[in-house]
């Protein structure tokens, strides 16, 4: 078993101290010449320490990258402020087109010049619709037709996934439909002036009258695949259905206390879960961090012993390779010291045989450590790893409803990878969005202070889930409001079938 392990993501850079605050350019030259500082500097940095830089798996990884630079500096060339500062490097990193790679920006782009909406923001459910608005601006629940003579399919493509996101993915337009109406001031785009909108078969053309964006923009625009938050955590909204919260994969301390107790209490109320009507697993805003949450939910859930032959039985080819260099064991070693002041045991083994290996690769010359399978010295997998063994806890039936919100991506995939293990799981809502095979980002700031890069450190080679594979739901959700309501109301209807 191997990738169930571990999927990371450091929340501070590796710098001992944090970096200063960055000083801005002061004329229209100064900012064209740092768009193109960056964005040769990261083009540098990714191709120096990027896990995909040496895959022999993927041979064309480096003109690719070079492709993403060019494109960058062309727009970088445009540049007259810090808004098309942001564009440019947005253009680069998205023609990577890998959300673990890329440069953002390391300062606050609304503090400038605040970004604008028209009063109302849209939602992907199949089509662009209308999920909220002030006013006169919109209805909700409108579909938005067209814009400017524009498609909304169009209009995302252009406006959106030029800049961000990742167009091939069903889940990103889920996930960036939110942002479509919300006017960065990116020189590179056209904003929206006229809608149609359609509802109960009525159309109505109106213009758009954008004004700075307000507390209430943010909120929707957050909220649209997640209305209600739920705080990690078990909850019971009625007798026999169980309802898993799991907003976040990268907890404080007070939800890895939440996590530790739900755990507990499956373990010593097992009884109760064997008997329940369903569960539900919530992901609504995980976007990921460490996978040992939701391995650790499904080994309590299932059992042990099940989610390792399962797991180790899908990923027997797998194999997962270490960019041994300097940058990438320094990252590995700051987060085993962050584990271990957490009391996190398990996963401080794991960093810790992970920062060995990539120094021995390191002496030897090696642009990789390749760890293999971790259950390569035991006893070989029975030859159906779904059957139950001896010492086998009670087998858990009852039908699991994972909510899959459409930016479900890194180690929010690797949560649905280890559900899907069993067959009493459904997927329900959105499609997810996808990886790539290059994953564990770390942080790496780059000199002129105004960006940084994301480097990650590892690649798997053979995979069961693909590179750019997402997964699609067994039950769609396309309400507008997509709150926990409407899910509830799903499941009991599929219940009853």
């Amino acid at each position: 078993m191997r990738r169930l392990l571990l999927a990371l993501v450091l929340p501070g850079a590796m710098a001992a101290t944090p970096a200063a605050e960055p000083v801005l350019p002061a004329t229209p030259a100064a900012w064209q010449a740092a768009a193109m500082r960056d964005i040769a500097a990261g083009y540098e940095v990714t191709l120096a320490k990027h896990a995909g830089a040496l895959d022999p798996h993927n041979p064309a990884f480096t003109a690719d990258l070079a492709k993403a630079r060019d494109h960058g500096l062309a727009l970088a060339a445009r540049v007259t402020n810090a808004q098309g500062y942001a564009a440019a490097l947005q253009g680069f990193t998205v023609r990577i087109h890998d959300g673990h790679a890329g440069l953002r920006e390391r300062f606050d782009l609304a503090a400038s010049v605040p970004p604008r909406w028209p009063g109302f923001v849209a939602a992907w459910r199949g089509d662009l619709f209308v999920y909220a608005a002030e006013g006169d601006a919109a209805r909700a629940g409108e579909r938005i037709v067209s814009c400017d003579g524009r498609t909304a399919r169009q209009l995302m493509e252009d406006n959106v996934f030029a800049f961000q996101g990742r167009s091939d993915e069903a889940g990103q337009w889920w996930s960036e439909a939110p942002y479509l109406f919300s006017d960065t001031h990116n020189p590179f785009v056209a904003r929206p002036q006229r809608c149609v909108f359609e509802q109960a078969g009525r159309r109505v053309t109106r213009e758009l009258h954008w004004r700075p964006a307000t507390a209430q923009a943010r909120t929707w625009q957050e909220g649209t695949m997640t209305a209600d938050t739920l705080p990690v955590g078990l909850t019971e909204p009625r007798p026999g259905l169980f309802w898993m919260a799991m907003p976040t994969f990268k907890p404080n301390d007070a939800e890895r206390a939440a996590y530790h107790a739900v755990r507990t209490r499956i373990a010593t109320g097992r009884d109760a879960f064997l008997r329940a009507q369903a569960v539900v697993v919530d992901l609504r805003r995980n976007s990921g961090g460490n996978s040992t949450w939701s391995r650790d939910f499904a080994m309590a859930l299932w059992g042990e012993d099940r989610v390792r032959r399962r797991a180790a039985a899908a990923t027997r080819d797998e194999r997962t390779w270490y960019r041994a260099s300097a940058g990438n064991i320094a990252h590995y070693r700051q987060a085993r010291d962050m584990f271990q002041a957490q009391g996190e045991t398990a996963t401080v083994r794991l960093l810790e045989e992970i920062g060995t290996g990539m120094l021995a690769a390191q002496a030897a010359g090696q642009p990789y450590w390749i760890k293999g399978d971790a259950g390569d010295d035991a006893p070989p997998p029975p030859a159906d790893p779904a059957s139950d063994q001896p010492g086998d806890p009670a087998p858990f039936t009852r039908p699991v409803y994972v909510i899959v919100p459409g930016d479900c991506a890194s180690a929010c995939l690797d949560a649905v990878d280890v559900f899907k293990l069993f067959a009493n799981t459904k997927l329900v809502g959105a499609p997810s969005s996808a990886d790539s095979t290059y994953m564990d980002v770390r942080r790496q700031e780059l000199p002129g202070g105004l960006a940084r890069v994301l480097v990650p450190t590892k690649l798997y080679v053979n995979r069961p889930r693909g590179n750019g594979q997402f997964y699609r739901p067994d039950i769609p959700v396309t309400t507008v409001q997509w709150n926990r309501a409407d899910f509830q109301r799903v499941i009991e209807d599929d219940l009853k079938r």
